[in-house]
């Protein structure tokens, strides 16, 4: 089952346990909620001589989604499972807003304002905001886990895909590739580059074959950029055929397939540009770190017979994976949304000014974004009411519960549940 996180009244971690007895020591006041996501206990005696197992973090980091696992190496329990949805692509979408009404205002301008687009020299390891965001939510979230569960090593998909071994199979051996191993690194590849879709007439589901664009036969090579991935249907009636006498009566698909093969993927490219910036980061923390590539993390999950997902991924990452023990493991679904923003005011799709926007972020010590229960006991909005709050200076708040907006409830009614982080859970 999921366990809850432990610290006693020193705030040192202890061993996460099982939601029955953080139940038992909630009901026996023996403990109080110190935060809601991730839930944490925080017991009210110190635990001195309390042996606690250490645990590892393992991370699978991603385009648009990173998988977090907590996994105990000597048992194989996954302890705590997480997905986090970054937001580098809305980041880029503002960015690209913001840069087209700052032109179109200066543009209005009817002075001549010299360019001043060489004035700034980028700092060395710069990333694009979009990019330094998936780095930084990463970050964060060792930070939190660190506080909260005893973690003695880290683990990080290092690469999607092992280049060197797909180019050169002996670059750590002949039994890496040749073993057990064989073939998941280039599949996988491939897997994600044709969409897992048959590239001659695009069926999915269905058991597909590394082939060869150009025949083996007729001098092609076995270079990455000379395989896709066929259907059984596909692969015999094509056969040692080449690619243009074979997809001749549609050159369409065949415009496509050429083109295909030699371009590189999107999401394995801005992965690929953030991976060592976050080993980095993660090194910087003082624990162990292991590596791995995503088609061991493939092997170690098909081996096991585990489902794909984004945290069962993050679990089956490096060579240290035991066996895993996943049952009832269910995990918290975090969306990045940021801090908000330091516009000075509110601008209409043109630019222009179009409302204020309040200086001031905490009104009677709430700020827009923090998770309250609303207890009102009279007039027209009696009940609980439990959500997201937009504040107001004049102390009357609106809350997003999850049966739609409830407006005007008095701050005094309201009572902290989780301050706003920048991120939502669920």
């Amino acid at each position: 089952m999921s366990k809850v996180f432990v610290i006693d009244s020193e705030k040192r971690p202890l061993y996460p346990i099982h939601s029955a007895q953080a139940r038992q020591l909630l009901r026996n006041k023996k403990a109080a909620v110190y935060r809601r996501f991730p839930f944490t206990l925080i017991l009210k005696q110190s635990h001195f001589d309390c042996l606690v197992t250490p645990l590892r973090l393992k991370i699978d980091p991603g385009a648009k989604h990173t998988g977090i696992a907590l996994v105990n190496d000597s048992t194989g329990e996954v302890v705590f499972a997480a997905e986090l949805k970054h937001r580098g692509f809305a980041i880029r979408e503002s960015l690209t807003s913001r840069r087209q009404i700052r032109r179109s205002r200066r543009n209005r301008k009817t002075r001549y304002r010299q360019s001043r687009f060489l004035n700034r020299t980028p700092p060395k390891g710069w990333l694009a905001p979009s990019l330094q965001s998936r780095v930084e939510n990463i970050k964060t979230w060792v930070s939190k886990l660190r506080k909260i569960a005893l973690i003695e090593a880290l683990g990080q998909e290092l690469v999607r895909f092992d280049m060197q071994l797909i180019r050169n199979p002996d670059i750590q051996g002949n039994e890496y590739q040749q073993g057990t191993l064989a073939g998941y690194e280039t599949r996988e590849f491939l897997l994600e580059k044709w969409n897992r879709q048959c590239a001659y007439c695009g069926i999915k589901d269905v058991s597909l074959q590394v082939e060869h664009i150009h025949p083996r036969a007729k001098g092609g090579s076995n270079s990455i950029t000379n395989l896709a991935l066929s259907c059984e249907k596909c692969n015999v009636k094509k056969g040692t055929k080449d690619i243009k006498d074979f997809l001749k009566k549609d050159p369409a698909r065949l415009e496509k397939i050429l083109k295909q093969a030699k371009r590189p993927l999107a999401d394995a490219a801005a992965v690929n540009t953030t991976r060592w910036a976050l080993l980095e980061v993660l090194e910087a923390s003082g624990l162990p770190v292991e590596t791995g590539s995503g088609g061991l993390t493939k092997f170690n999950r098909s081996q096991q017979h585990l489902t794909k997902s984004h945290w069962v991924d993050a679990a089956c990452v490096g060579k240290s994976t035991p066996i895993l023990n996943i049952k009832g493991v269910k995990p918290l679904m975090v969306t990045a949304n940021g801090h908000g923003t330091r516009q000075l005011c509110r601008t209409d799709k043109y630019g222009f000014p179009s409302r204020h926007c309040s200086r001031t972020k905490f009104h009677f010590g709430f700020q827009t974004g923090d998770i309250v229960q609303a207890i009102v006991t009279s007039g027209k909005k009696v009940g609980v009411h439990v959500g997201r709050i937009a504040t107001r200076a004049t102390g009357s708040f609106n809350i997003s519960t999850k049966e739609g907006l409830v407006q005007g409830i008095g701050h005094k009614y309201c009572k902290h549940v989780h301050k706003k982080d920048g991120y939502s859970y669920a």
